[in-house]
């Protein structure tokens, strides 16, 4: 028999069927509980980040007009130019930056917008640095570019990666190949922000090693005690935006988000897009157009009933014995479970689904320094968080 069959034979039986990246990841934590406890009658879930909201009439009107007018082709890859331009100045207005047209690439959601990044810059073994707790989403997308994580806990300094702990990680891993920096502020699960001085300090690092920051931002326009700032300010040429209008316009079905970045990113990162996607649906872009330049308000009476409500589970769970972690921003309570329950996340969580009927996310899910914690969503009505809160405080009440 011919060697090479008999080569080609063996390889055939020892191939794997599926890419071994895939393989070693898995569906999300969040996902994954969020279905689990859904069959539970009676359940109130403060699991996932979607706001409760509807999306503005003004902008679902501009799609329906959109779709009459028959934009249904393809657009440009980067979207079209009207929405990239109304996005570059709904921004540059909103945070002080001073991007062009040509440097924003629209994406489906935030989440396709950190996948094409990472790919646009990751060779294999590069080295990505992600603070946690951190939704997760980051490490996976890494590994399945060929890179490599290395995380760094932040719970010893309020949940905030400080310029000291980010120098320490080159000091560390002196043969790393670091690549970029992965940054979230608001942040996803604490609602912990930076302020502009934390942000200068960290973009001296940045420029310093010469790496990217990739500075996902899609909470900005909901923060509560001081206006949001971005490490782009410090340094614009090392850092990658992501943006998107799920959180600041309800707007999480219709899958709009935006990548702003130096010239020479975007024009390696709107290849990886392209492959990816093509190109954003297109009655969904004309909506987006109009939120940009109709909308620059309409997060406004959101922010103001998510301030309540978190207001409203502050005070509450205190008395229930949570220690809590004080948001600056977003729609999320990271607090660390009452010594008198069970400290491992994952049993606590379970519990508290089975015998209160109320889900929410284990800390472990989003990391080191997770542990011990969980993150309760307040994307939910006032209602449904007034009721979450007094089970809360009695399945506590009832632990020995």
């Amino acid at each position: 028999m011919d060697s090479n069959f008999i080569f080609m034979e063996r390889y055939k039986m020892k191939r794997n069927r599926f890419n071994n990246r895939v393989e070693q990841i898995a569906v999300s934590d969040i996902r994954q509980f969020d279905s689990e406890v859904s069959s539970i009658p009676g359940i109130i879930k403060l699991t996932l980040g979607e706001p409760d909201f509807n999306t503005p009439d003004h902008i679902k009107k501009a799609a329906i007009k959109a779709i009459e007018d028959n934009h249904s082709h393809y657009t440009p890859n980067a979207g079209i130019m009207e929405l990239r331009k109304a996005a570059a100045e709904y921004y540059n207005e909103k945070f002080g930056f001073n991007y062009k047209p040509e440097q924003v690439v629209t994406t489906i959601g935030a989440t396709e917008g950190i996948a094409a990044s990472l790919q646009a810059i990751l060779n294999p073994e590069d080295v990505v640095i992600v603070p946690t707790p951190i939704f997760p989403i980051y490490i996976p997308d890494t590994l399945l570019n060929q890179g490599r994580i290395i995380t760094v806990d932040t719970s010893e300094d309020n949940f905030i990666l400080t310029p000291e702990r980010l120098r320490r990680v080159f000091d560390e891993y002196p043969l790393a190949h670091v690549k970029a920096v992965v940054l979230n502020y608001p942040n996803n699960p604490t609602g912990i922000t930076y302020t502009r001085e934390q942000l200068r300090g960290l973009a001296e690092v940045v420029k310093e090693q010469d790496i990217w920051a990739i500075s996902d931002e899609i909470y900005a326009e909901l923060t509560y005690n001081h206006k949001h700032a971005s490490l782009a300010e410090f340094a614009p040429d090392n850092t990658v935006i992501i943006n998107g209008l799920s959180k600041s316009h309800a707007m999480t079905g219709w899958r709009i988000g935006y990548i702003m970045g130096p010239q020479d990113f975007i024009e390696q990162v709107i290849k990886s897009h392209q492959y990816m996607v093509t190109a954003p649906t297109a009655n969904a872009q004309y909506a987006a157009l109009e939120a940009m330049k109709n909308g620059k308000k309409d997060s406004v009476a959101m922010q103001k009933e998510y301030l309540k409500r978190r207001e409203l589970l502050v005070k509450e769970l205190k008395k229930a014995g949570f220690k809590i972690v004080r948001p600056d921003g977003a729609f999320y309570i990271f607090a660390k479970i009452p010594a008198k329950c069970p400290q491992d996340s994952w049993e606590f969580v379970r519990s508290l689904a089975r015998d209160a009927k109320v889900a929410l996310i284990p800390g472990i899910s989003f990391g080191a320094g997770g542990e011990g914690y969980v993150r309760i969503s307040y994307a939910a009505s006032m209602e449904n968080l007034q009721e979450a809160v007094k089970r809360i405080q009695q399945y506590v009440a009832a632990q020995a």
